[in-house]
């Protein structure tokens, strides 16, 4: 009775179950959840068998048909993937990897963990390998089916690895084999060699395929297929037997978006990638069409009947027998498809062995295939790290660096590439090398370092700092160890990185200060480092004294070095633009502090009692003008001193202690990325007023001394002291606030100095156009008419030329030059014109013959003119310097001379612009060979061009020599204006 209860209720269970089961299928008010439905056939897909019969046709296995393929997978074991790992799968696929690429990787080091297996249990049995001894991994391309394999000779799996392993996610085959062997491993044997971890890898073969089937033989079972669509799996014996021998084949077919997968060169540059370090060597089968000779044989069958038709005699046998050879020859060239298996890890982690057995020349053809460098290194360094981590390394230094290098600075670096295990994982790390250091290229690579599930990325950043720690002091070990001869190479290239490395990096502040260079006031050209600097220190030289400038000869000319440079100190000279940043982030060196020249605390040979007493009395006698320049020029100068520090100069303005001097300010004022506001802190330091220190000895402070003692309200004085601060101003490296009002006073010193009234106002051009245009000469007709000494008209026309203004006085001298032209340039002789040379012509100032104008001829010169000869002109006799009276007066006695003799007929102004070429004009004058008004035109055009010519030349002569001049000369232009002004007196120095 008891049972028969037991079984009913057991029905009733049953019944109820199955009732709720059709509910749930028959319930369509719930819309499916899309992680359901992942990796899961849709109703609409089903009903299409073209498609599906399409997919099925697609999956082609070598030695078997996709119609037995499918038998099996009917007629196989059917196992469903859980809820949880269709989820799962869903983050494997589309969650944990970032790029697609990856999973070639995955798939090649699974490949290279089964071949170490092999390999590591060969060691023991050397039975294990079998006839397989080759250890590869080969990758082949299917594009017709779509379909890319993986097979390598390793350890293979069962059955029951298939189902546990591939079926089970997150189970990771190399970790148990590595469990499992651990406590057996024997001496010399490495399992570091062993790449996998997690068991993931695998699955991102889904990331590109649609479908994967992998064939695998163990040496313990026979050869199984497992084949999966991510949603279920099917494991199946295979038909075609022991195919593989040994090992693995991972066969994808390729989703329809990624096709690029199915190209050679893009599995090529993976590869590389990733791969190229991996123990075991990867081969790629690549296809390449290449030339070949083949018979030719529709030429032989054109020459056999061609042959037969020319066929007559016996004698012809012989030649039918030589043309059959030719015929035997006729070749033609066709191009041909051929498959060869294509090396892809040729590069072998030469970091792995130890230093002594790799040679030089294997350290650079690593570097070159590498970095894709065609030169050598300038140095490298390979060594091992151990500690908290452990690693291996080898890094290099480029003999020139890229030129992209600072315009990436802020960016991340991949020169420093990470490896786990010789599998590339990423080389986009920030804390991998500090950012002065970018330019360093090399490889590190770890067997234990805590890697995320899609090793891409490390897990702690801790590990980071430590491998960057060692990285940094191997590097700085490594530049320190570089030739003097190429050090100045490397200073060259890489000079600012390491300057940059001394401000952003002050737990290395002190090493990398031992690899500073700077040019100095005794290296001439060549770079000095500070260890030499303090080598040659005087013996109670305290500080390390420099000067901020843009370039050497400014340096060298600045007032602030005349003194120390004077007394025999070295002077570190700083001319780019982050060397002074540098030098503030480096406080000092050895115990010697830096000490800038250019700014207040500077001292010279302070135990010397008889210089401060004497520097005492110049103060005390000094200090009228000192007080009367604080009180006068307060908005320019925050004080006023006596300077030890100046020896040419009068004057010169000093920055305070914390302020910025000349260089700095011009750099803070250029900074490009300034708030648009201003920083507050900037503006302060850039507003700061500067203290002038005056020379004591120099002849132009002694005689403003005297004259501020004589009048403190010298309206002279004051602007004489305006200029001399504004020119030290410009002098010691400051830019003027008020440009204009210096322009201004020196403008008036410039008229006192030319006697010129302060008071004359500029005449303002003419703006009526006729003006401008017409000249007139009936101004002049009653001074050509009347007698030669008539004051009242010479008063009259030295008016009208006042009245002209600029322009007449520009016509008034090209029509002087013309005429003097007409009256001095060749002496008439009408038998010989061109027989005499130009001496003969202008040499005889004795003739009582008056001179005639002879029309102008090209007459060469009887000896080549050499570099010694001066340089002749058409006109030498025309004086170089004449004033506006001489000009005048000759034109009115060429005029004069003229009019008497009927050679010139003065008319209007509109008279002079008719043809000077007409036939009447010609007709009025008995003498032909007087020139024309259109030939004296040209004349005065050739003196002029002869003499710009001559200006322009001298000027860029000038300018191209003297142009890092030209400063120092306005400035001594300056003083030599203002010396003028006072009294003279004598330059004196203290001895």
């Amino acid at each position: 009775m008891f049972k028969w209860l037991l079984l009913t209720t057991l029905f009733g269970a049953l019944l109820f179950i199955n009732t709720c089961k059709a509910e749930d299928e028959t319930d369509t008010s719930i819309p499916p959840k899309v992680d359901d439905d992942i990796g899961k056939h849709t109703d609409g897909s089903k009903t299409d068998d073209e498609v599906v019969q399409k997919e099925e046709e697609a999956i082609k296995l070598d030695g078997l048909s996709p119609k037995e393929f499918r038998t099996l997978v009917d007629a196989s074991e059917k196992h469903q993937f859980q809820t949880e790992v269709n989820r799962m799968m869903k983050l494997i696929i589309n969650s944990l990897y970032k790029n697609k690429e990856i999973f070639l990787r995955e798939l090649i080091s699974n490949a290279s963990d089964a071949l170490d297996k092999i390999r590591f249990l060969s060691l023991t049995d050397r039975s294990v390998l079998g006839d397989k001894e080759e250890l590869t991994i080969r990758i082949k391309i299917d594009k017709e089916n779509r379909m890319l394999h993986i097979t390598d000779t390793g350890i293979g799996m069962t059955k029951a690895d298939l189902i546990q392993f591939l079926g089970t996610i997150a189970k990771s085959h190399t970790s148990e084999f590595f469990n499992k062997f651990q406590e057996a491993q024997q001496d010399g044997v490495s399992m570091s060699d062993l790449i996998g971890q997690f068991g993931v890898g695998f699955y991102s073969s889904f990331l590109v395929a649609d479908k994967v089937i992998v064939t695998s033989k163990n040496n313990d079972d026979d050869q199984y297929i497992w084949e999966s669509d991510s949603s279920s799996f099917n494991v199946f014996k295979d038909p075609r037997g022991n195919t593989l021998g040994r090992g693995t084949t991972v066969s994808l077919r390729i989703k329809e978006e990624a096709g690029e997968y199915l190209e050679a060169i893009t599995l090529d540059e993976i590869i590389r990638k990733y791969s190229q370090f991996i123990n075991f060597n990867i081969y790629l089968l690549k296809s390449q069409t290449v030339a070949e000779q083949v018979p030719d044989n529709d030429a032989a069958a054109e020459e056999q009947k061609s042959t037969e038709s020319d066929k007559k005699t016996d004698d012809d046998a012989a030649v039918e027998d030589d043309k059959e050879e030719d015929k035997k020859k006729k070749t033609k060239t066709v191009d041909k498809t051929i498959w060869e298996w294509e090396l892809m890890n040729e590069n072998k982690p030469i970091w792995q062995q130890k230093t002594s057995d790799v040679t030089e020349a294997e350290y650079h053809a690593f570097y070159k295939s590498f970095t894709k460098e065609s030169e050598d290194p300038m140095i490298y360094s390979h060594f091992t790290a151990e500690g908290e981590v452990t690693f291996k390394s080898i890094l290099y230094v480029p003999k020139a660096a890229p030129f992209d290098l600072f315009s990436k600075y802020d960016k991340k670096t991949d020169a420093i590439k990470l490896y786990v295990r010789r599998v590339f994982i990423t080389d986009n790390f920030e804390e991998m090398m500090p950012k002065y250091l970018s330019f360093i290229r090399g490889v590190v690579d770890s067997d234990d370092l805590p890697l995320n599930v899609s090793r891409e990325n490390l897990q702690q950043s801790k590990l980071l700092k430590v491998i960057k720690k060692k990285l940094v002091r191997k590097a700085l070990d490594m530049l320190k160890k570089i030739s003097a001869a190429d050090y100045e190479t490397f200073w060259k290239e890489y000079g600012t990185n390491i300057k940059l490395g001394v401000i952003d990096d002050s737990a290395n502040r002190t090493r990398l200060a031992k690899l500073l260079r700077f040019i100095s006031s005794i290296s001439g050209e060549k770079q000095v480092s500070l260890a030499q600097y303090i080598e040659r220190m005087k013996p109670k030289q305290e500080n390390i004294y420099f000067i901020a400038a843009t370039s050497i000869d400014e340096a060298k000319k600045s007032p602030f070095v005349e003194n120390i440079l004077k007394k025999g100190y070295e002077v570190l000279y700083l001319i780019d633009p982050v060397d002074q940043y540098c030098l503030q982030s480096l406080p000092e060196y050895e115990g010697k502090r830096f000490q800038n020249v250019a700014k207040e605390g500077f001292e010279l040979d302070k135990s010397d009692v008889k210089k401060e007493e004497q520097k005492k009395h110049l103060e005390k006698t000094y200090e009228p003008l000192l007080a009367w320049l604080k009180d006068k020029l307060s908005d320019k100068i925050s004080d006023a001193k006596v300077s030890d520090r100046l020896v040419q100069t009068p004057m010169a303005l000093i920055a305070s202690q914390w302020g910025y001097d000349g260089n700095m300010e011009r750099i803070a004022r250029a900074q490009a990325y300034q708030k648009s506001g201003g920083d507050t802190t900037m503006n302060y330091y850039l507003n700061q007023k500067k203290a002038l220190e005056i020379n004591p000895y120099h002849p132009l402070i002694k005689d403003l001394l005297r004259r501020v003692e004589e009048s403190k309200d010298d309206t002279t004085a004051i602007d004489l002291a305006n200029v001399m601060v504004e020119a030290a101003t410009l002098r010691s490296g400051y830019d003027l606030r008020d440009s204009v009002g210096f322009a201004d006073r020196i403008e008036s010193m410039l008229r006192r100095a030319m006697g010129i009234s302060l008071d004359e106002k500029v005449e303002e051009e003419p703006t009526d156009e006729e003006d401008q245009v017409k000249v007139d000469f009936n101004e002049d007709k009653n001074v050509i008419d009347g007698d030669d000494d008539d004051d009242d008209t010479n008063a009259k026309t030295a008016k009208s030329h006042k009245k002209h203004g600029d322009l007449l006085f520009l016509i008034t001298s090209l029509n002087m030059a013309s005429c003097m032209a007409i009256k001095r340039s060749f002496e008439h002789d009408r038998d010989s014109p061109n027989n005499s040379s130009y001496e003969s012509r202008t040499s005889s100032p004795s003739s009582k013959r008056r001179r005639r104008c002879y029309p102008m001829t090209v007459v060469s010169s009887p000896t080549p003119m050499t570099n010694e000869t001066t340089e002749q002109t058409v006109f030498p006799d025309v004086e170089p310097i004449l004033t506006t009276d001489v000009l005048l007066n000759r034109i009115k006695e060429e005029v004069r001379r003229l009019q008497r003799r009927h050679q010139l007929k003065v008319s209007t102004s509109s008279d002079l612009n008719e043809d000077d070429n007409s036939n009447e004009s010609r007709s009025s004058s008995n003498h032909q060979h007087l020139l024309t008004l259109k030939q004296v035109n040209m004349i005065c055009a050739r003196i002029l061009k002869e003499r710009e010519d001559k200006i322009r030349e001298e000027y860029d002569r000038i300018l191209s020599n003297k142009i890092n001049e030209q400063y120092e000369g306005f400035v001594r232009f300056t003083q030599d204006q203002l010396t003028r002004r006072f009294s003279e007196l004598q330059f004196s120095y203290v001895s």
